[in-house]
C-alpha cells in the first residue's frame, strides 16, 4: 500500500516567492535544513499549478529520497525527463533533494537549454550552490531561503488564528483566536513556541516533550548522517567522521547561542576537554579541525554565523562572531527542555525573524557598547536590542544605554518579552515579542 499524502499546510511567504517567478528563466533553488518543508512546498506549487489549469502531464516531480531514484546517475535522470516530456506543452519539473545525484548541474542546465520548461529543485546542503553549481547556473537561477516555522505559522499550524482588532485606545493590534472563535492566550502559545521550536512536523503530533524527543531527534539524526557525514564522505573528503565530536560541538554551539566567540576559543575548550588533538607538529592544529566541523553545520542550516559591524568605523569585525541555531526545539532537544536562559532564546527568536522578513542582519558594536542586531534592507535600516524583561529599571537603563550612542536618524527599538511601559524614550521606541512576530 502506498503512503497517503500528509494535509499540506500553508506557507504562503515561500509559495507567493515561487509564483512570482513562475514561468521565468530562471531555476528556482529552495535551500534549507531538513524537514523545515521544501517538499511540501513543491507540492504546494503543484497544487497551485493544477488550479490554474496546468495538466497533470506537464508535471514530472522527482524526490532522489525514494528508493527508486536513489541510485540514478546524471545521464539516467536526463532519460528518465526527457521519455516523460509532455507533447507540445510547457513541462513544470520538480526535483527534491537533488544534491544527491552527483554531477546534477549538468542535467538541470541541459532541461534548461533543451526543452521548454520551468524547472524547481530542493536541497539542504549549502554547497548546492558552490563550486560547479556557480559556473553552469549563475545569473540563471534565484534562491529562495527556506526556514521553520514563524511564530505566526506555528499558530496557524495549531489551528488557531490571527486578526486584527481595536483595544480600547483605538489602536489594531493582532488577536489569536481557537477555531471556536474564542480569544486564546497569546503568551501561552509563545512559550509553546519557545519550547518546541517550528518544525512544521509538531503540527502532526501532540505538543509534549516525548513526542518533540521523537520528531527532533529524527531531525538531528537525518541531519547529522545525511548532510554532514555521508556528504563528506561522497565528496571524499573525510575530515567529519567523528560523530561523537560533531554532537559535542553541536551542544557546545546550542548552548552559547548569541555568545560571542571565536573558533579559537571553542577550539581551546575542546583539547582542554581532550576531545581534540592540537597537533600542531602536522600543521593540523585543532582549529582548523573544528573550522572544517562549523563549516560543515553553516551549510547543513543547522547554525547561522553573523557577523559584528563597527557602527562609527563602517566595517565588518573578524573576531567574535555569534552563532544562532535554526530552530529553538533542537537546541531544546540537545540540552534538555529546561527554562533557562530565556534572554538569548528570545534573541535567538528575533534573529530569524528578522531573517524571515528580508533582512540582512549584523551585530554592532560602538566604543565599549555592542547592539544585539542591526537590520537593513532596501528600505529600511533599524538598530534593535532584545531583552527578556523591561520592567526592571537598571534592565531599561542597560538596554536604552548602547542605542542612545547611535547619533544618526535611523530607527530604534528594544523588543520584550515582559513590558509595562512601551512609551518611546529618547526616540526609542519599545515593543512587545508577540507584537514583533505577528507584524507582517
Amino acid at each position: 500500500m502506498l503512503k497517503q499524502e500528509a494535509q499540506l499546510y500553508q506557507r504562503w511567504v515561500y509559495l507567493n516567492k515561487l509564483i512570482a517567478f513562475q514561468d521565468t528563466e530562471p531555476v528556482k533553488i529552495i535551500t534549507g535544513i531538513r524537514r523545515c518543508g521544501k517538499s511540501s512546498l513543491l507540492k504546494l506549487m503543484i497544487k497551485h499549478l493544477l488550479e490554474q489549469g496546468i495538466t497533470h502531464e506537464q508535471i514530472i516531480f522527482v524526490n532522489f529520497e525514494s528508493m527508486q531514484f536513489s541510485n540514478m546517475s546524471v545521464r539516467e535522470l536526463y532519460e528518465y525527463v526527457k521519455a516523460r516530456l509532455p507533447q507540445d506543452k510547457k513541462a513544470y519539473l520538480f526535483f527534491d533533494e537533488i544534491q544527491r545525484i552527483e554531477q546534477w548541474q549538468d542535467a538541470i542546465n541541459s532541461f534548461r537549454v533543451d526543452f521548454a520548461c520551468d524547472i524547481y529543485v530542493t536541497g539542504s546542503n549549502a554547497y548546492l550552490l558552490s563550486g560547479e553549481y556557480a559556473t553552469y547556473l549563475a545569473g540563471r537561477s534565484v534562491e529562495i531561503k527556506m526556514l521553520p516555522l514563524s511564530f505566526a505559522e506555528f499558530i496557524e499550524f495549531q489551528g488557531y488564528s490571527i486578526k486584527e482588532k481595536k483595544d480600547i485606545t483605538g489602536v489594531i493590534r493582532k488577536k489569536i483566536y481557537d477555531n471556536e472563535g474564542d480569544l486564546a492566550d497569546a503568551q501561552e502559545l509563545l512559550a509553546l513556541y519557545m519550547r518546541f521550536g517550528g518544525m512544521p512536523g509538531l503540527a502532526d503530533i501532540n505538543l509534549n516533550i516525548d513526542n518533540a524527543l521523537v520528531l527532533l531527534d529524527g531531525v538531528y539524526s537525518t541531519v547529522v548522517v545525511r548532510d554532514i557525514l555521508e556528504r563528506e564522505l561522497r565528496k571524499e573528503q573525510r575530515q567529519i567522521t567523528d560523530s561523537t565530536l560533531l554532537r559535542r560541538l553541536i551542544m557546545f554551539l546550542a548552548d552559547n547561542i548569541g555568545n560571542s566567540t571565536s573558533v579559537t576559543s571553542i577550539s581551546n575548550m575542546l583539547v582542554n576537554q581532550k576531545l581534540l588533538e592540537n597537533n600542531t607538529k602536522k600543521n593540523k592544529p585543532a582549529v582548523q579541525t573544528l573550522q572544517t566541523y562549523i563549516s560543515a553545520l553553516l551549510e547543513a542550516y543547522v547554525f547561522y554565523e553573523i557577523k559584528r559591524f563597527d557602527i562609527k568605523g563602517k566595517d565588518y569585525l573578524r573576531t567574535l562572531s555569534k552563532y544562532y541555531i535554526v530552530d529553538i526545539g533542537l537546541r531544546n532537544y540537545l540540552l534538555g527542555f529546561r527554562d533557562v536562559d530565556t534572554g538569548h532564546i528570545i534573541e535567538n527568536i528575533v534573529y530569524f525573524e528578522l531573517l524571515r522578513k528580508g533582512y540582512d542582519v549584523a551585530i554592532g558594536k560602538i566604543d565599549n557598547k555592542e547592539i544585539d542586531f542591526i537590520a537593513v534592507n532596501a528600505e529600511r535600516k533599524i538598530y534593535i536590542q532584545v531583552t527578556e524583561s523591561m520592567n526592571d529599571p537598571a534592565t531599561r537603563e542597560r538596554e536604552f544605554a548602547p542605542l542612545r550612542k547611535v547619533k544618526d536618524n535611523y530607527e530604534k527599538i528594544i523588543i520584550a518579552n515582559e513590558v509595562l511601559n512601551t512609551a518611546t524614550q529618547d526616540g526609542i521606541r519599545i515593543v512587545k515579542l508577540i507584537d514583533f512576530l505577528l507584524a507582517e
